[in-house]
């Protein structure tokens, strides 16, 4: 036992740099695992990454103000939804890109990434052109008073438009997942974030030679950031260095490819909004009970973030694996990868809702030592934290879908979970009954619960097998 214990950790390591350098491109044969492994460890570290930065960024920010901490705090609700279009895009990119990669047509992969990179500078230009003109009617409608408005609509317009660095982040990044090539998406986004953490006590407080921008100082940090992330993955794909390689003769609208992948990004856009306008409510629902309270929220939620974002990483995995399996024609090989990554999702979502059950107080108290801000972050992390072992599987099988090209189920499983049940819910127990924002994380963890089952039921059918893109 002693004897192999070595030798199994030896093939561990030597697989995990395997995975670090993206020398393997080939998932559609082989032992499942060892793909499962090779593309979620670049994916997951991606995502810790992001996680980091959602984390470290509410720990400088909550160091200016409670106000500051709402102003991140209702300035990112509302550019959920600008994820959520990049979200949505990205995911119709990953899943034609991946089915091209699998029938063995990398110069069609190609060209259907130029038209996505079209599609995202459209949409950035429009949401850039919104957010610059209206920042201070943004945190009006979400409830900010007009001290937080006068303070924080400089953080909230910066943020607004630089979002073409959001948009070309995660598109590129989804590209890179879909041709298999998960390193080159691993090494964007650490680049991004890392430079984001440097800058952003840096611009915040005016260390050294920087100057002291306060709550708009994380806004210029984290866009130079991800613009630095940015310039990285368009010198791979141009330069010809991964699996994708634009050159001169992709680079002309297609107007059939680019109508067909818009029809597959409404799809995925539309379950995005639908989940992310769904958080803006409930963002504004806590707002009413009171500054301390949503800077509580605010807190808890960018500890989720810390964890979810890595169990992303592994559902990204199998959007890969089911829409390069489909492509190559092996559609039982993309059911067995969706229900395996899921297992081992809920394993480690697992692992994660029992530590922050026992310890939520004193990871809150990490960010802040203000008792309201504690006692409701806690009590928002622990609730939530009930519904991780289904949401586990519900985050894998979303991504299935949409892996497999199939946008449209997962955004009916979105609407009824999120709007005809989390929504009107949330503000009933919260409002109508006198529960408090107590109410809000209650419904949180009994909707994203729902979401999964529907979710299963739906995947168990299997007509996501025949989607065509």
């Amino acid at each position: 036992m002693n004897s192999q214990q070595p030798h199994y950790l030896s093939r561990l390591w030597t697989l995990f740099k395997i995975a670090l350098r993206g020398d393997e491109k080939d998932f559609i044969s082989g032992n499942l695992n060892r793909a499962i492994f090779l593309l979620s460890v670049p994916m997951i570290l991606e995502m810790a990454m992001e996680s980091l930065f959602a984390v470290a960024d509410v720990f400088w920010v909550a160091k200016v103000s409670v106000d500051a901490v709402a102003t991140v705090g209702l300035t990112e609700a509302v550019l959920m939804l600008v994820y959520s279009v990049a979200i949505g895009l990205s995911m119709a990119a990953t899943g034609m890109i991946a089915r091209r990669i699998g029938e063995g047509k990398p110069k069609k992969a190609a060209d259907a990434a130029f038209q996505a990179m079209v599609l995202a500078f459209i949409v950035a230009l429009v949401v850039a052109a919104i957010g610059g003109f209206f920042a201070e009617d943004i945190l009006a409608l979400m409830g900010a008073s007009q001290n937080l408005i006068e303070k924080g609509s400089g953080y909230t317009r910066i943020m607004f438009m630089g979002n073409i660095t959001i948009m070309f982040l995660f598109l590129l990044n989804a590209v890179f997942r879909g041709a298999g090539d998960a390193s080159l998406a691993m090494r964007s986004l650490w680049l991004a974030n890392g430079l984001n953490l440097i800058l952003d006590p840096c611009l915040i407080f005016g260390w050294g030679p920087f100057p002291e921008l306060g709550v708009q100082g994380a806004a210029v940090a984290t866009n130079l950031g991800r613009g630095s992330g940015v310039v990285f993955q368009l010198f791979i794909l141009f330069g010809g260095r991964g699996v994708i390689k634009i050159a001169s003769k992709n680079m002309r609208v297609q107007s059939a490819l680019l109508w067909r992948l818009f029809k597959v990004s409404i799809g995925g856009v539309s379950q995005y909004l639908i989940g992310s306008a769904s958080w803006i409510f409930l963002a504004r629902i806590v707002n009413i009970f009171g500054p301390d309270v949503f800077a509580g929220y605010t807190i808890s939620f960018r500890i989720i973030m810390f964890t979810i974002l890595p169990s992303w990483g592994l559902s990204m995995a199998a959007a890969t694996l089911v829409g390069q399996n489909l492509g190559a024609k092996q559609p039982q090989r993309a059911e067995d990868s969706a229900w395996r990554c899921a297992l081992y999702n809920m394993l480690f979502l697992l692992v994660v809702s029992l530590i922050f059950g026992y310890f939520a107080r004193e990871i809150v108290m990490f960010f802040s030592q203000e008792a309201e801000v504690v006692k409701y972050g806690s009590m928002s992390l622990r609730y939530i934290c009930f519904g991780y072992v289904f949401f586990a599987y519900g985050m894998v099988i979303n991504q299935a879908f949409n892996g497999a090209g199939d946008t449209r189920t997962p955004t009916l499983v979105s609407l009824i979970a999120y709007w005809l049940f989390q929504v009107p819910f949330a503000y009933m127990v919260a409002v109508a009954w006198g529960w408090g924002a107590q109410g809000v994380f209650i419904t949180i963890a009994i909707s994203i619960s729902l979401y999964a089952v529907i979710s299963i039921m739906l995947f168990r059918r299997g007509k996501w097998k025949t989607v065509e893109i």
